[in-house]
C-alpha cells in the first residue's frame, strides 16, 4: 500500500511517499543526487525514529542508559526489531531533529526482558529508575487483536547523544515515518557526523 504526503518548508513544496511493506526507505527530496534515484547504501548506517512523547518513551532515558525503542503495534516495532548488531544508527526525534549516533550492541527484546549495561554491569530495564513509560497500552482491543503492542528495546553504545534541546535539524535532512530503515542520504550522514564530530 502506498501513501502520499504533501508538506511545505521555506517556500518549497515536497511530496513524500510511504509504503506499508518491510524494509521501507524514502529518499529526502533535498541533498540527494537526481530526482527519484536512491543513493547507494554503505551497508552500515541506519535511520531510527525515536517517538519521544509525554507519558510514553523518554529520550533522556534512552540517552542515559543506551537504547532506542518502539512499540504500540507491529507497524511501529517491526522495522526496529530488524536492526542488526553492529549497525550504526542515526537517531531522530520527529519534529525536533537528530539527537544521537551510536552502534547497536544487542538484539531487540521486549521491555520486560530487556537488559542494559549500566555503569559496567548488566541491569534489567524494568529495575532502572525510568522517566518514561514502556509498558504497552492495552486500551479496549478485543481478544481477536493479535498485534504485538509491546515496547521493543534495542541496546545502543552512543558515540554522541545530546539532550533534545540540542537536536540538529537542517532543510534537506532525511526523515521517515518508519521506526528504522537503511540510511542512504549522504548529505544527512555527512552533516550529522561533522556536527557531532564522528568519523
Amino acid at each position: 500500500m502506498l501513501f502520499f504526503r504533501h508538506f511545505e518548508e521555506d517556500g518549497r513544496s515536497y511530496l513524500a511517499r510511504t509504503w506499508l511493506i518491510d524494509d521501507v526507505e524514502t529518499v529526502a527530496p533535498a541533498g540527494t543526487q537526481g530526482r527519484g534515484k536512491q543513493e547507494p547504501w554503505n551497508g552500515t548506517d541506519w535511520y531510527v525514529s525515536f517517538g519521544a512523547e509525554p507519558g510514553g518513551r523518554s529520550w533522556e532515558d534512552a540517552r542515559r542508559y543506551g537504547f532506542v525503542s518502539a512499540g504500540g503495534g507491529d507497524w511501529f516495532s517491526r522495522t526496529l526489531r530488524s536492526l542488526p548488531v553492529g549497525a550504526r544508527v542515526f537517531t531522530h526525534i520527529p519534529k525536533t531533529g537528530y539527537v544521537g549516533v551510536g552502534t547497536v550492541s544487542g538484539e531487540a527484546l521486549p521491555f520486560e526482558d530487556a537488559g542494559l549495561v549500566v555503569g559496567g554491569e548488566s541491569r534489567r530495564m524494568t529495575d532502572l529508575p525510568l522517566e518514561g513509560n514502556y509498558r504497552p497500552h492495552t486500551g479496549t482491543a478485543d481478544s481477536e487483536d493479535r498485534e504485538d503492542r509491546r515496547e521493543w528495546v534495542v541496546p545502543i553504545d552512543w558515540e554522541a547523544a545530546v539532550p533534545r534541546t540540542e537536536a540538529l535539524w537542517r532543510t534537506g535532512f532525511f526523515a521517515n515515518q518508519n521506526s528504522a530503515c537503511k540510511l542512504r542520504a549522504r548529505f544527512t550522514i555527512d552533516e550529522i557526523s561533522r556536527h557531532f564530530d564522528i568519523d
